[in-house]
């Protein structure tokens, strides 16, 4: 036997050590995947809440500018759609940014979890690309 080989029966009972370690290893990245996933959409929901938030917030004041619109005082109701023209692009570019936030999740599928398994799986048969 070369020197530094070890026999089969030690090579076999290092096999639910080593399987332990890797599905150990696979929950870790699946975990810090779906952590990654979970902050951006938290980012994108919050936005949109924001945007949710100011638009009720812009409800009143447009009913304030068309109350005093009827009253033909111009410059208070010029000033209420000022205001209510300043909050609706707020809630346009809130909107916006928070639906590119979601969009960059994707799926939720952990994909760097699944294809890694995969590759595992392929190993343990001895089929495909794999280090030994």
């Amino acid at each position: 036997m070369a020197q530094g080989a070890r026999s089969l029966p030690e090579l076999v009972s290092e096999l639910p050590q080593l399987f332990i370690a890797l599905l150990r290893a696979e929950l870790n990245q699946l975990k810090a995947e779906l952590i990654a996933k979970a902050k951006v959409a938290g980012i994108g929901i919050g936005l949109l809440l924001g945007a949710a938030v100011i638009g009720l917030l812009l409800v009143p004041v447009l009913i304030t500018a068309a109350i005093l619109a009827f009253c033909l005082i111009v410059p208070p109701w010029a000033a209420a759609l000022i205001v209510a023209g300043i909050l609706l692009i707020i809630i346009i570019v809130l909107v916006l940014i928070g639906i590119r936030f979601l969009k960059r999740i994707g799926s939720a599928t952990p994909k760097q979890t699944i294809t890694s398994i995969k590759s595992d799986v392929d190993a343990v048969k001895g089929v495909g690309d794999y280090d030994y």
